[in-house]
């Protein structure tokens, strides 16, 4: 089988190789960020808002020199790794962890950056818009906490972790997360939006929700479009009463969603905005 490359630190290694040790300090604590990008037609989609996201994050956890993570940088190092992967005419999924460099326990040594690189080829059912919607369900067993820090794609993931299990265990496409106080936060994968009463509603970020790029987008492309947006706190009884649910991600644009328990949805809205999304040139 062919040999799969990772960029670890501006080196290209084998991604079966040992890259990093115990003491890293991502590994250990989560102690870093992420991002997911989508690369489709010789670029990646909606990069400089992926890059102002992942800065103002390291800015917040104090790591040096976010600024080299710039647009030319990420662009520059993807295409060279999804060439040397020799994709370079496929959709393709990237993935940027970005860790505090040194060791120390939970005070670091430093606030060096490192980064891993790595990229996979999209299914085709992640490149397609899905005719078929999404069922899911809510997940109560643990709730999201949040804080300033929510809004980051960082290493701690341990409830969408365990989101996961019950989505799995269920046979779902999704599970919609709350928040410490039992108000919609985002799904497993995605931000959440619901369209109730002629208007769109989204959990506001101070409800703990992933700052995400699509949500971003796709509240810019409703505006655009004449729809009123409201930034709230949504109580999951919406849900029972919505004429319309739908979520957003980079790699998915916007997927609507079919049904929650008993209940059905339309996907006017949602369709509208992927086809204005995939218009979108940024």
């Amino acid at each position: 089988m062919p040999v799969h490359f990772i960029d670890f630190n501006s080196d290209f290694i084998p991604e079966q190789e040992t890259v990093l040790t115990v003491d890293n300090r991502g590994f250990r604590y989560g102690d870093g960020l992420f991002e997911t990008m989508r690369w489709m037609d010789g670029d990646i989609r909606f990069l400089p808002h992926h890059v102002a996201r992942l800065q103002e994050g390291m800015r917040m956890l104090q790591l040096e020199n976010a600024a080299a993570f710039d647009e030319q940088f990420i662009r520059s190092r993807a295409t060279a790794l999804i060439s040397r992967n020799g994709l370079e005419n496929q959709h393709v999924r990237i993935r940027l962890q970005v860790y505090r460099k040194g060791g120390g326990l939970y005070s670091p040594q430093q606030n060096k950056a490192g980064y891993v690189m790595s990229v996979s080829k999209l299914d085709p059912d992640e490149v397609k818009h899905r005719k078929i919607g999404l069922i899911v369900d809510v997940y109560t067993e643990f709730r999201k906490p949040y804080s300033e820090l929510s809004k980051l794609k960082s290493g701690n993931a341990l409830v969408y972790v365990m989101a996961g299990l019950y989505r799995t265990k269920r046979g779902l496409d999704d599970v919609l997360i709350l928040n410490q106080e039992g108000f919609l936060c985002e799904s497993l994968t995605s931000n959440v939006f619901v369209w109730y009463g002629k208007k769109l509603y989204t959990p506001a970020i101070s409800e703990g929700c992933i700052d995400g790029v699509m949500r971003k987008m796709a509240i810019e492309v409703a505006l655009d479009n004449g729809l009123e947006v409201i930034e709230a706190q949504i109580s999951p009884d919406i849900l029972n009463e919505a004429d319309e649910i739908f979520h957003t991600n980079a790699i998915h644009g916007v997927q609507w969603v079919m049904g929650y328990k008993q209940k059905r949805y339309f996907n006017r809205i949602s369709r509208m905005l992927q086809e204005k999304l995939a218009l979108v040139n940024c």
